[in-house]
């Protein structure tokens, strides 16, 4: 393997039958706060292309996740489950809303006091 090749495949944070998936790694956020703040940060045009590429294999994807125990999962495997987390918090935006915030909102916040784990 060449510096060049180990390089590259040290930054990929998802496994590799998912490597299409990979431009949309930065949406791969542990946390509620943070994936909401990502749709908030984030374009409708942004939202909508990272919504109908993880939509796509989204079935693909939660099978490939089965294949793990939650308490062993490698860490590319928990940043695909991740990945799909995401995709839940993109969906209202793209399937009802039309925009990253909830309509009529003005500037009220979600704060999650707990989370599923991982």
């Amino acid at each position: 393997m060449t510096a060049a090749t180990s390089s590259t495949s040290t930054t990929n944070k998802l496994p590799p039958e998912f490597s299409d998936l990979e431009r949309f790694s930065d949406w791969c956020l542990p946390t509620e706060a943070e994936r909401f703040g990502k749709r908030l940060a984030s374009t409708m045009q942004e939202i909508q292309a990272f919504y109908d590429a993880i939509t796509a294999r989204a079935e693909e994807a939660i099978d490939y996740c089965d294949k793990f125990s939650l308490d062993e999962m490698p860490e590319d495997v928990l940043n695909l489950m991740h990945l799909l987390y995401s995709m839940i918090q993109a969906s209202f935006p793209v399937e009802c809303w039309k925009q990253p915030k909830v309509p009529d909102s003005g500037v009220t916040t979600l704060d999650c006091v707990s989370e599923p784990v991982p």
